[in-house]
């Protein structure tokens, strides 16, 4: 299994799985158009030709980026993927000279065993006002909001 960015075929591959997790409530619906639009910002493992998992970077502003969409299919659950993802999406934000990477996330063990620390959500104001006044949750958000500095 390898980790690559995401190619314009990947995308509904990507969308379907993303939207297995939305359905859940696991993480927030992608449609086709933003998944197109914020291709560049997302990374895909892997095994052949199957994608088993995704993660995205989406940079917020100058000094801040977000962990979007991590999704691991659940035939390769608890194998370690999301963790390599993520460790992945680290590594692209330390490239950019990004000083911290924020999640919004109800999976907070996980994010914990992967260096992230609990944060205000007060403390977020780029994410705030980028995308969560979109967000159909707005007013009734339950997500946890983690931050892991880069370096």
């Amino acid at each position: 299994m390898k980790i690559f960015n995401a190619v314009t075929s990947d995308v509904k591959e990507i969308y379907s799985l993303i939207e297995i997790y939305a359905k859940e409530g696991v993480v927030l619906p992608r449609s086709l158009l933003s998944l197109y639009q914020y291709l560049q910002c997302l990374y895909v493992m892997k095994d052949g030709e199957e994608i088993v998992g995704v993660a995205g970077l989406h940079v917020l502003g100058e000094d801040i980026a977000e962990v979007r969409s991590l999704v691991v299919s659940h035939t390769y659950a608890g194998k370690g993927i999301g963790r390599m993802l993520v460790n992945h999406v680290m590594n692209e934000a330390a490239k950019i000279k990004v000083s911290r990477v924020i999640s919004l996330t109800y999976e907070t063990e996980f994010f914990q065993k992967c260096g992230f620390d609990f944060v205000n959500r007060d403390a977020l104001p780029e994410k705030v006002w980028i995308d969560c006044r979109h967000c159909p949750k707005v007013d009734y958000c339950d997500e946890v909001a983690m931050v892991r500095y880069v370096g």
